[in-house]
Protein backbone atom coordinates (compact mmCIF):
# COMPACT_ATOMS: atom_id res chain seq x y z
CA UNK A 1 0.00 0.00 0.00
CA UNK A 2 1.40 3.58 -0.88
CA UNK A 3 -0.71 6.24 0.70
CA UNK A 4 -0.09 9.82 -0.96
CA UNK A 5 -0.19 13.08 0.74
CA UNK A 6 -3.42 14.12 -1.05
CA UNK A 7 -4.88 10.50 0.20
CA UNK A 8 -4.08 10.96 4.12
CA UNK A 9 -7.86 12.46 4.89
CA UNK A 10 -8.57 8.62 4.05
CA UNK A 11 -6.59 7.21 6.57
CA UNK A 12 -5.88 7.79 9.94
CA UNK A 13 -2.39 8.86 9.57
CA UNK A 14 -2.09 9.20 13.40
CA UNK A 15 -2.43 5.33 14.56
CA UNK A 16 0.01 4.83 11.03
CA UNK A 17 2.33 7.22 12.14
CA UNK A 18 2.25 6.48 15.85
CA UNK A 19 2.50 2.61 15.39
CA UNK A 20 5.66 2.92 12.75
CA UNK A 21 7.64 4.92 14.82
CA UNK A 22 8.29 2.44 17.57
CA UNK A 23 9.37 2.20 20.05
CA UNK A 24 9.21 6.03 21.35
CA UNK A 25 11.61 6.85 24.54
CA UNK A 26 9.01 9.01 27.34
CA UNK A 27 10.13 12.55 28.25
CA UNK A 28 8.25 12.42 31.53
CA UNK A 29 8.20 16.55 32.27
CA UNK A 30 7.91 18.20 35.32
CA UNK A 31 7.11 21.95 35.70
CA UNK A 32 5.47 24.71 37.49
CA UNK A 33 3.11 27.42 36.67
CA UNK A 34 2.91 31.13 37.01
CA UNK A 35 1.02 30.38 40.62
CA UNK A 36 3.53 27.81 41.83
CA UNK A 37 1.32 24.62 40.77
CA UNK A 38 3.74 21.78 40.30
CA UNK A 39 2.68 19.45 36.80
CA UNK A 40 4.16 16.04 35.89
CA UNK A 41 3.24 14.98 32.17
CA UNK A 42 4.59 12.45 29.70
CA UNK A 43 5.50 12.96 26.36
CA UNK A 44 6.58 10.52 23.86
CA UNK A 45 7.57 12.38 20.70
CA UNK A 46 10.96 13.08 22.21
CA UNK A 47 14.59 12.61 21.79
CA UNK A 48 17.81 14.18 22.16
CA UNK A 49 18.01 17.01 19.42
CA UNK A 50 21.99 18.19 20.10
CA UNK A 51 24.85 17.24 21.62
CA UNK A 52 26.86 20.64 21.64
CA UNK A 53 25.45 22.21 23.42
CA UNK A 54 23.29 19.47 24.73
CA UNK A 55 19.89 19.45 24.31
CA UNK A 56 16.55 17.64 24.60
CA UNK A 57 13.44 18.45 22.75
CA UNK A 58 9.77 16.98 23.01
CA UNK A 59 6.67 17.86 21.28
CA UNK A 60 3.35 19.22 23.13
CA UNK A 61 -0.07 18.69 21.10
CA UNK A 62 -2.26 21.75 21.25
CA UNK A 63 -5.39 20.28 21.85
CA UNK A 64 -3.61 17.79 24.73
CA UNK A 65 -3.95 18.40 28.52
CA UNK A 66 -0.45 18.36 28.39
CA UNK A 67 -0.64 22.34 27.09
CA UNK A 68 -0.23 23.30 31.01
CA UNK A 69 3.07 21.57 30.49
CA UNK A 70 3.47 24.38 27.57
CA UNK A 71 2.43 27.64 28.89
CA UNK A 72 4.40 26.37 32.27
CA UNK A 73 7.70 25.95 30.26
CA UNK A 74 6.84 29.46 28.55
CA UNK A 75 6.53 31.78 31.77
CA UNK A 76 9.20 29.74 33.67
CA UNK A 77 11.88 28.75 30.54
CA UNK A 78 12.38 25.62 32.76
CA UNK A 79 11.78 22.21 32.94
CA UNK A 80 13.15 18.93 33.92
CA UNK A 81 12.91 15.44 31.98
CA UNK A 82 12.34 12.90 33.90
CA UNK A 83 13.22 9.22 32.28
CA UNK A 84 10.03 6.36 32.80
CA UNK A 85 11.57 2.91 34.12
CA UNK A 86 9.08 -0.03 34.75
CA UNK A 87 8.66 0.71 38.47
CA UNK A 88 7.48 4.36 37.78
CA UNK A 89 5.01 3.49 34.64
CA UNK A 90 1.63 3.26 36.33
CA UNK A 91 2.05 6.23 38.06
CA UNK A 92 3.19 8.22 34.61
CA UNK A 93 0.05 6.77 33.21
CA UNK A 94 -1.90 8.34 35.94
CA UNK A 95 -0.04 11.93 35.59
CA UNK A 96 -0.90 11.64 31.69
CA UNK A 97 -4.77 11.66 32.35
CA UNK A 98 -6.79 14.89 31.88
CA UNK A 99 -6.54 17.27 34.81
CA UNK A 100 -7.22 21.06 35.74
CA UNK A 101 -4.01 23.36 36.00
CA UNK A 102 -4.51 23.61 39.64
CA UNK A 103 -3.90 19.76 40.21
CA UNK A 104 -0.56 18.63 41.27
CA UNK A 105 -0.15 15.69 39.05
CA UNK A 106 2.91 14.49 41.37
CA UNK A 107 0.15 14.38 44.50
CA UNK A 108 -2.45 12.83 42.35
CA UNK A 109 0.24 10.22 40.89
CA UNK A 110 1.41 9.13 44.14
CA UNK A 111 4.74 10.35 42.96
CA UNK A 112 7.70 11.54 45.28
CA UNK A 113 9.39 14.60 44.52
CA UNK A 114 13.06 15.97 45.13
CA UNK A 115 14.39 19.13 44.68
CA UNK A 116 16.89 19.73 41.90
CA UNK A 117 19.72 21.21 42.03
CA UNK A 118 19.70 24.36 38.97
CA UNK A 119 16.34 25.17 38.22
CA UNK A 120 13.48 25.88 40.11
CA UNK A 121 11.54 22.55 39.13
CA UNK A 122 10.94 19.62 41.19
CA UNK A 123 12.60 16.29 39.97
CA UNK A 124 10.95 12.73 40.14
CA UNK A 125 12.74 11.28 42.93
CA UNK A 126 12.72 7.89 42.06
CA UNK A 127 13.44 8.18 38.45
CA UNK A 128 16.63 6.87 37.39
CA UNK A 129 18.02 9.79 35.31
CA UNK A 130 16.50 13.15 35.92
CA UNK A 131 18.18 16.02 33.40
CA UNK A 132 17.66 19.69 33.91
CA UNK A 133 16.89 21.83 31.38
CA UNK A 134 16.59 25.62 30.58
CA UNK A 135 14.38 26.60 27.51
CA UNK A 136 16.26 27.09 24.20
CA UNK A 137 13.46 27.85 22.48
CA UNK A 138 9.48 26.72 21.21
CA UNK A 139 9.22 26.15 17.49
CA UNK A 140 5.29 26.37 16.21
CA UNK A 141 5.27 23.28 13.97
CA UNK A 142 1.53 23.36 12.87
CA UNK A 143 -0.73 22.04 15.33
CA UNK A 144 2.09 21.06 17.53
CA UNK A 145 4.74 23.17 19.80
CA UNK A 146 8.57 21.67 19.92
CA UNK A 147 10.31 22.22 22.97
CA UNK A 148 13.58 22.53 22.88
CA UNK A 149 15.49 22.94 26.42
CA UNK A 150 19.56 22.83 26.91
CA UNK A 151 20.38 20.43 29.65
CA UNK A 152 22.23 21.97 32.63
CA UNK A 153 22.08 19.56 34.97
CA UNK A 154 22.09 15.40 34.83
CA UNK A 155 20.94 13.21 37.63
CA UNK A 156 21.54 9.46 37.35
CA UNK A 157 21.13 7.27 40.37
CA UNK A 158 24.44 5.23 41.75
CA UNK A 159 22.95 2.03 40.80
CA UNK A 160 21.96 2.75 36.74
CA UNK A 161 25.47 4.64 36.74
CA UNK A 162 28.59 2.11 34.98
CA UNK A 163 32.27 2.81 34.61
CA UNK A 164 33.29 5.67 32.11
CA UNK A 165 29.69 7.31 31.54
CA UNK A 166 27.64 4.40 30.75
CA UNK A 167 23.87 3.80 31.32
CA UNK A 168 23.45 0.33 32.67
CA UNK A 169 20.07 -0.32 30.20
CA UNK A 170 19.51 -3.74 32.11
CA UNK A 171 19.10 -1.48 35.36
CA UNK A 172 17.41 1.52 33.70
CA UNK A 173 14.44 -0.73 32.03
CA UNK A 174 13.22 2.03 30.49
CA UNK A 175 9.57 1.95 29.42
CA UNK A 176 9.20 2.49 25.63
CA UNK A 177 5.67 3.87 23.76
CA UNK A 178 4.20 1.90 21.00
CA UNK A 179 1.05 3.02 19.00
CA UNK A 180 -1.30 2.85 21.87
CA UNK A 181 0.40 0.85 24.59
CA UNK A 182 3.75 0.47 25.83
CA UNK A 183 6.92 -1.75 25.70
CA UNK A 184 9.53 -3.70 27.72
CA UNK A 185 13.00 -2.79 26.82
CA UNK A 186 15.10 -5.40 27.82
CA UNK A 187 17.02 -7.64 25.51
CA UNK A 188 19.98 -6.10 23.76
CA UNK A 189 22.11 -7.17 20.84
CA UNK A 190 25.04 -5.52 18.53
CA UNK A 191 25.65 -5.99 14.80
CA UNK A 192 26.20 -7.50 12.88
CA UNK A 193 24.29 -10.22 14.04
CA UNK A 194 24.27 -13.61 12.28
CA UNK A 195 21.18 -14.75 14.70
CA UNK A 196 18.79 -11.83 12.91
CA UNK A 197 16.12 -13.47 10.27
CA UNK A 198 17.02 -12.71 6.73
Amino acid sequence: MIISKNQFSEHNMSKLIKGAVVPRPIAWVSSVSASGVRNLAPFSFFTVASMDPITLCFSVGSLDREKDTLANVKEKKQFVVNIVSESLANQMHESSKAYSPEEDEFTIAGTRVDDAEFVHVPKVAEAPVSMECELDRVIELGSNSLILGKVIGYHIKNEIYMEKDKVNPHKLKPVGRMAGDYSYIREFYSLPNEGLPK
